[in-house]
């Protein structure tokens, strides 16, 4: 039997931990579309610029 590769099984995890994430802002009463689990998380340096341009 052959086993699954370990991009597979990361790629899942990921899939799983954005569904989960977007599944408890909606128990919290946010709203929030259906395609927001697919949708590309920025990085964290994106993150970093944007907030400290705001400051």
């Amino acid at each position: 039997m052959k086993g699954i590769s370990l991009e597979t099984k990361k790629a899942y995890c990921a899939k799983t931990r954005r569904s989960n994430y977007v599944a408890s802002l909606r128990l919290e009463g946010f709203t929030v579309s259906p395609d927001a689990a697919e949708r590309e998380l920025p990085t964290r340096e994106e993150l970093l610029r944007k907030y400290r341009k705001q400051s």
